[in-house]
């Protein structure tokens, strides 16, 4: 097995994501182009996706990650509007997309063009997680895009199952594939129920960093697997797991933390940076089938299903968001609601890698050995919707979240709440050091006693410090600078560490221990920073 075309991917996808975050451009657009451009560099092998490595393998992680950095109370809030679009708007869509794609293309069967509406439906997990986190959108907005996007996928799925079955043949009606869709999602919850009790357990009860951090690389593929095996839904399994397990996070011991935040971080730059350069570099191979067709005809229909996409989504969002709130309990319980936070969630319908991993997973004959009527056109469909929703859509929605004004976050009000809490956690702890301290057993000298509470004190503090006046010649403020004090202290520190093993006062082991100590305390003195 040539391994050297997957390192030229996950490299070259890394090095152009770290040059993105130099310019103004958004990282996932400028990997599509790059990829683009680099499909017809001479040499470069060609990179077809594959639908059982997508969905098994890169589909997994990347709905774990997305879905531990959701709220689980925030989703439970916003579930309304989170199961009209992930539910409701897929199969909407999936209708929509499907009849206009059987009136503007001349010859394409209404069941492949339910394939194909199926296939283009779901908006994109990593699409919208990469964007919400890029423009800083209201988290109210956010939190129904991640929600829609950790969920829809398994509709499409199921609603893509039923379509095929019907183009191919085998005698599919829609009323079996909602029961089938029903079974799957019940299916998945319940796997995912099953398995995040025992999972968190595991999480709690190994004793080494090392071994948790294993164990959670493992859980998506695993939550996965256990309901793909029983034919539930892998996606939702996966999606309760980690809410779940994001939600008791707290749980698991510091150490875990620190290196689980840092793996999974590295784990999602790879495979995102991997997976927006795939999509570009598909083209050769969309294009590879398509001689059949006239490029003004291809051109036509790949705009004319944009625009169906693009303003289907409008149809849908619309109503399925006002006309809830003609409820008087409804209004109550919400608020008032402008038309803007609608119009945003309208635009942001980007599409991503798996409608194209769905599309691919189109089989090449139907019963009797025919051709798949128009394959190779609605894999061109579905790349020119991706390409386009992601250009067009993801170029324009920063600017256009800035000139709608959306109203900033209170920044002084959430750092008087974190005060808050820091200073009701502090008072109880401080009880406890007390109580401890009472008792003959926890004896300490008066300076460590009265290290620890200043310890403690300095937690209380630092955040009203925040609230407070700032250093008029440097402009820092006081917690500031005391960071930034701590940690030329910790680098003098290093500096004399490194020069004793480098005169063989101390070996190598020793340094790594302590070192890491004073990772440890630099972490700890700039926890507020990040």
């Amino acid at each position: 097995m040539d391994v050297m075309p997957l390192l030229l991917l996950v490299a070259g996808s890394a090095a152009v994501a770290a040059a993105g975050r130099r310019v103004p451009v958004p990282v996932p657009l400028l990997l599509v182009a790059v990829g683009l451009a680099v499909s017809y560099v001479p040499g470069v092998p060609d990179y077809t996706l594959d639908p059982h490595i997508v969905l098994p393998l890169l589909l997994p992680p990347l709905l774990y990650t997305a879905a531990t950095d959701s709220s689980y109370l925030d989703l439970r809030a916003q579930a309304r509007p989170v199961a009209l679009l992930s539910v409701g708007y897929v199969l909407f869509a999936t209708f929509v997309v499907g009849c206009a794609a059987y009136l503007i293309v001349p010859g394409l069967p209404l069941t492949a063009a339910l394939v194909l509406g199926a296939v283009v439906a779901p908006p994109d997990a990593v699409a919208a997680t990469a964007v919400a986190r890029r423009v800083g959108l209201p988290s109210r907005i956010t939190t129904i895009l991640q929600g829609e996007s950790l969920v829809n996928d398994a509709t499409a799925i199921t609603a893509f199952k039923v379509a095929l079955a019907a183009a191919v043949g085998e005698g599919a009606t829609w009323a079996g594939g909602i029961g089938e869709f029903l079974i799957a999602a019940a299916g998945g919850v319940g796997v995912g129920l099953v398995l995040m009790v025992p999972l968190h357990w595991l999480r709690t009860h190994l004793k080494e960093a090392l071994l948790q951090n294993t164990l959670s690389l493992l859980i998506p593929f695993v939550a996965y697997a256990v309901a793909e095996q029983v034919h539930a839904s892998g996606v939702l399994a996966v999606v309760v797991v980690a809410l779940y397990l994001g939600h008791r996070a707290w749980e698991v011991d510091f150490a875990t933390r620190l290196q689980e935040e840092a793996v999974w971080k590295m784990v999602a730059f790879v495979l995102e940076s991997a997976v927006f350069a795939l999509i570009g570099l598909q083209l050769p191979v969309v294009l590879k089938g398509l001689g059949e067709y006239e490029g003004a005809d291809a051109a036509w229909y790949a705009l004319a299903l944009f625009l169906v996409v693009a303003v289907a989504r409008f149809v849908w969002v619309y109503p399925a968001t006002f006309l809830p709130r003609l409820s008087a309990r409804v209004r109550a319980r919400e608020g008032e609601l402008s038309w803007k936070g609608p119009f945003v969630i309208g635009w942001a319908g980007m599409r991503g890698v798996v409608s194209l991993a769905i599309a691919f997973s189109i089989p090449l004959t139907v019963h009797g050995g025919e051709p798949f009527p128009e394959r190779n056109l609605i894999l061109f469909l579905t790349f020119t919707t991706v390409i386009g929703t992601l250009v067009v859509q993801g170029v324009s929605l920063p600017p256009l979240i800035r000139l709608l004004k959306f109203p900033a976050h209170d920044v002084q009000a959430e750092t008087l709440a974190e005060a808050n809490a820091q200073a009701q956690a502090s008072r109880v702890a401080e009880l406890r050091l007390d109580d401890l301290l009472a008792d003959e057993r926890n004896a300490l000298p008066a300076p460590l006693a009265d290290r620890l509470r200043m310890v403690l004190e300095r937690r209380r503090n630092a955040v009203w410090e925040r609230l407070g006046q700032v250093n008029p010649v440097t402009g820092e403020t006081v917690d500031d600078t005391y960071r930034r004090l701590s940690r030329e202290m910790i680098s003098a520190e290093r500096e004399v560490f490194v020069r004793l093993r480098d005169g063989r006062y101390i070996d190598d082991e020793m340094l790594r221990t302590l070192l890491r100590r004073l990772d440890l305390e630099e972490a700890a003195a700039y926890r507020e920073a990040t």
